[in-house]
């Protein structure tokens, strides 16, 4: 009985221990990369800024993930991984951060306390530009409070170990890895506008290059998501009805972009359609480079 308590005992000491490394690796790789707190561009709080603002947060997804008002939403129904993930109340989070915390947050994943983002899709906001990223602070720092409970995010064990792997990547990888916009808006400014569009809408689900992503699949956390060359083959009207429903001409509905597209972008401008529009075709004419999430 004696020799049978070592052994228990040595268990549960060895279980401690590797749960304890798990735990300070998985907490070093996501404090590997300081924000850079250099945002100093002034907030605006005139009426045509916040709409602008207000503009910006629907269109590349606030509400969606932020809830209608803002207010943050639990998505433990909808997501195993990571365990509990929460997005906070914004409006309250904008009101209780300065603009280099927010920005920090926003475009290069990192949070307030330090550590690197796992939830937050920074890469979509990475190439997000100085004023209109100053026009959403303004939106949301004056967006009604609405207070909502909400539990605490966990990021879990199965998550720990995936980044103690090197399986996870964090949001500031994430968004240290997209590529700069290319096009020169001195030279085709309406190119450039609807390459700045797709990337700050679009590369959230279709690759941080736009050209299709088949890195969840082959995680086991979905079907491919398509190279958006395949805009050449809708005409305007085709693609207008396409982006604002999630749904294919013959009736076909387009899984995530079916929720996802009626909530963002029936907001676009007729303007806004046509240089995304555009923009997507332009893809057509060039192949898509290697990238390790088109494995």
């Amino acid at each position: 009985m004696r020799w049978l308590s070592i052994i228990l005992m040595s268990v549960l000491v060895l279980t401690g221990l590797a749960f304890g490394l798990v735990y300070f690796v998985s907490e070093q790789k996501l404090s590997d990369r300081d924000a850079v707190l250099s945002f100093d561009l002034p907030i605006p709080e005139d009426e045509a800024s916040i709409e602008r603002g207000r503009h910006i947060a629907r269109t590349r997804g606030c509400f969606g993930c932020h809830g209608q008002e803002l207010a943050g939403k639990n998505f433990d129904e909808q997501w195993d991984w990571p365990k509990r993930a929460v997005a906070p109340n914004l409006a309250k989070y904008a009101r209780n951060h300065d603009a280099a915390t927010m920005e920090a947050a926003i475009r290069q994943g990192i949070g307030a306390d330090g550590r690197e983002l796992v939830s937050m899709p920074s890469y979509n906001f990475s190439s997000l530009r100085d004023d209109d990223l100053a026009a959403l602070l303004g939106f949301l720092r004056a967006a009604p409070l609405v207070e909502e409970p909400l539990p605490s995010p966990a990021l879990g064990w199965e998550a720990r170990w995936g980044f103690v792997k090197g399986d996870e990547l964090s949001m500031a990888d994430w968004a240290a890895m997209v590529p700069p916009l290319r096009i020169d808006p001195a030279k085709d400014p309406e190119l450039a506008e609807g390459e700045y569009l797709a990337m700050t809408m679009c590369n959230e689900c279709h690759g941080l290059d736009l050209r299709g992503d088949t890195y969840g699949s082959t995680m086991g956390f979905g079907p491919p998501i398509p190279d958006l060359a395949i805009v050449a083959t809708y005409d305007r009207t085709q693609f207008e009805a396409l982006i604002e429903s999630g749904v294919f001409p013959d009736g076909r509905r387009l899984g995530i972009m079916t929720l996802v597209a009626p909530d963002r972008f029936p907001s676009l401008s007729d303007l806004e359609i046509d240089r995304l529009h555009g923009f997507l075709q332009s893809l057509a004419s060039t192949p898509a480079p290697e990238a390790f999430w088109r494995p």
